[in-house]
């Protein structure tokens, strides 16, 4: 049987390559899926993190439940709006931002109540209360247009983005400041911005402050705010972003440069003055959120007025927002679905302050990418595919835990680097996934192939090891130091005629289980049976250091297991069995052998014959056990043996030495004297003495078989 080509660790690289070359097919735009799970693993990697200190230089307004008990519903009438203004700018703030757009006229103000009102009145009330309508100072807009200008403040209006054909060619924003490119072959119009149909602006009497800046924020397809605009187009003219102003007039800078990539017309960025601020190719800012709600301070509208709060606003950028849960001005963000989008202004101020919002570039997490998916999926797949189903599956959580926690939490995102990371996730479940259903598949086949082809023939103990370790199992043939072993019963053609079939039939199982049960005891392999006969073989297909002990343990062992036998079988009527065993120590070709329909597991070689040979020596000496030379060196002190001769058996022509294994162990006095009485005898023989040889075989031999 040839074992499949197919191997975890090559299932496992497929899937590696595969991964790469899909990769690479989405030319840079990830699928819509991967995007939307980076940025779970992303908000999740935030809420790990928490907290962080922002420059404490951003403070919000909040125009929050307590104040709109205090002066009503909102909208305010723009005078108390004014008030507030007015309160803020006396503390000297660095600038004042509002996160609100005054789009229609104050409806409150005494001149637009008077038409209403006077048809109401007397005809002699009437010219006064049309001339107190017209006084400038009741005129609620006015006396807010009046509070921004004396203020360095910062106005807010939105884009409407659609098409709702309600445009006023006329309506557009006048920021301050003055925009450059970067190279200046690049055009404001050509840039990548976003584009927007039309603005909505803030009353005339209203837009009187330093500067101006739109405050819409887009959140992403799941509906979380992650990064926003510092820019929108509008007719090719790009306008700054309520933060970005604040940001710039807080700086007493004039001119914000646009920073576009030569290589494809993408922005890389924006600098004030000598700070660069990273953006992605649409001129986006990846939001550094320090927070969940309320991490920047919250000022309540109310106490401002009241005067309560002049230290806290002192040369800070300050947002008048709300967070009141009815002005519907929430957003969700990665700390929270409920998140007042003033302090999502807050965070891009405190972004541009610190000089550390995100960055995300798609060269970077490529190669990040790339890398993630063939080194961390090829030492996976070496995990997995090398090691016990246990080890690896630990390995793979270690590897997960790393590239996650450590790899990009620790050295990207505390970093302000976001870099995706679903894909290269996805690649080592694909590997995993592989991989162990290969191992499943692959090895349980292997094991099985093991098992049948061992299980009969070794130890079970054996067959368990070769199973968890099968790469101890050499198929292929391959020399290797063994001990070969051969036995069969002594007249086995007479006690074969005595028998009918069955009853031979019977016997022959008996007796074989019988000795196939020692050697596998002994660590044997049984590698044949031939009639009578068994071969066996100890050192293969497991490495034994002590296989030659092992093998004449069992071979001693097999007597003792027959005298046990002898006498049931004598009460049955069968007749006495002898046995003869030949055990030769030697390099043999071990392996698969056979045809390409059929093979075994078994040896070769000339040290194989010797040991047959040795096996039918026995009836020649009266023995029942005899070993070579090298089987006799191989167990050195271990047993008591008995040098029998020096013979030159068939096919071989230097002479061997042959020894008769005893006992295990010291030996016994009445042993030692009968040994050396043999071994005397066997040296006068050798000197052709044959009288005295003679002579001392007369002479009691105790403890040697006769």
């Amino acid at each position: 049987m040839r074992l499949p080509r197919l191997t975890p660790f090559r299932a496992g690289c497929l899937v590696i390559l595969a991964s790469c070359l899909l990769f690479a097919s989405f030319g840079g735009q990830k699928p819509q899926l991967v995007t939307r799970l980076d940025n779970q693993i992303t908000d999740a990697m935030f809420r790990w993190r928490g907290k962080t200190p922002t420059s404490g230089r951003v403070v919000i307004v909040d125009i929050d439940e307590q104040s709109l008990q205090r002066f009503g519903q909102w909208p305010w009438p723009r005078s108390t709006v004014a008030r507030l203004v007015t309160a803020i700018n006396a503390a000297r703030p660095a600038v004042i931002g509002l996160d609100i757009v005054f789009a229609e006229p104050d409806r409150t103000a005494l001149k637009a109540v008077v038409p209403r009102l006077a048809p109401l009145l007397p005809r002699d009330l009437r010219p006064l209360i049309e001339k107190a309508g017209a006084d400038p100072r009741y005129d609620n807009d006015a006396l807010l247009g009046e509070a921004l200008a004396a203020a360095p403040s910062v106005l807010g209006y939105v884009f409407q983005m659609e098409d709702d054909g309600l445009k006023d060619p006329a309506a557009v924003p006048f920021p301050s400041l003055s925009i450059a490119v970067s190279p200046p072959s690049f055009t404001l119009a050509a840039l990548p911005l976003v584009r927007a149909y039309r603005a909505i602006l803030n009353q005339p009497a209203i837009a009187t402050g330093e500067s101006e800046g739109f405050f819409n924020v887009f959140p992403d397809p799941a509906g979380t705010v992650r990064k926003v605009p510092l820019f929108i187009d509008l007719d090719g003219v790009p306008y700054p972003s309520l933060a970005l102003e604040m940001y710039r007039l807080g700086r007493h800078v004039n001119q914000v440069t646009i920073h576009a990539s030569p290589a494809d017309g993408g922005i890389l960025g924006i600098s004030i003055n000598e700070k660069f601020i990273p953006t992605d190719q649409r001129g986006w800012l990846n939001v550094n959120f320090r927070g969940p709600l309320k991490t920047f301070p919250y000022l309540s509208a109310a106490d401002v007025m009241d005067g309560n709060a002049a230290l806290a606003l002192a040369g800070k950028y300050v947002l008048i927002g709300t967070s009141a849960a009815g002005l519907l001005d929430l957003r969700a963000t990665p700390f929270s679905s409920v998140y007042p989008g003033v302090e999502v202004h807050a965070n891009v101020i405190d972004n541009l302050i610190g000089g550390d919002p995100f960055t995300y570039d798609a060269y970077t997490e490529a190669g990040l990418t790339y890398t993630a998916i063939v080194a961390g999926g090829l030492l996976l797949t070496a995990i997995l595919a090398y090691t016990s189903p246990l080890v690896g599956g630990i390995g793979g959580v270690i590897l997960v835990s790393l590239y996650l926690f450590y790899g990009d939490y620790q050295l990207l995102f505390l970093k302000n680097q976001a870099v995706g990371i679903t894909y290269p996730l996805f690649t080592i479940f694909a590997v995993f996934l592989t991989v162990t259903l290969c191992n499943y598949f692959l090895k349980d086949r292997e094991k099985r192939f093991i098992q049948n082809a061992f299980g009969h023939y070794v130890s079970p103990e054996v067959v368990n090891e070769l199973m968890s370790s099968p790469d101890k199992l050499t198929l292929k043939g391959e020399e290797r130091e063994l001990t070969v072993f051969f036995n069969d019963i002594r007249g086995f053609t007479t006690i074969s005629e005595g028998m009918t079939p069955q009853e031979l039939a019977a016997f022959m199982n008996e007796y074989l289980t019988a000795m196939s049960t020692v050697i596998l005891e002994h660590q044997g392999t049984v590698d044949k049976y031939i009639g009578d006969a068994i071969m066996a073989i100890w050192g293969a297909p497991l490495a034994d250091e002590e296989h030659a002990v092992h093998a004449v343990r069992a071979a001693l062992a097999m007597n003792r297991r027959l005298e046990a036998l002898r006498p049931e079988w004598e009460k049955r009527g069968l007749p006495r069995v002898e046995i003869g065993v030949g055990l030769n120590t030697g390099t043999v070709s071990v392996g698969n052998f056979g045809s390409s329909q059929r093979f075994d597991y078994t040896v070769l070689g000339d040290n194989v014959n010797l040991a047959s040979r040795l096996e039918g020596l026995n009836k020649v000496y009266g023995t029942n056990i005899l070993i070579s030379e090298t089987t006799r060196a191989a167990i050195g002190d271990t047993f008591t043996c008995l040098e029998v001769d020096r013979v030159r058996v068939k096919g071989k022509k230097q002479p061997v030495t042959i020894f008769h294994p005893l006992s295990e162990g010291p030996p016994e006095p009445r042993v030692v004297v009968g040994c050396e009485r043999f071994h005397a005898m066997l040296a006068c023989y050798r000197r052709r003495d044959f009288t005295a040889a003679a002579r001392l075989l007369e002479q009691d031999l105790p403890g040697l078989p006769t």
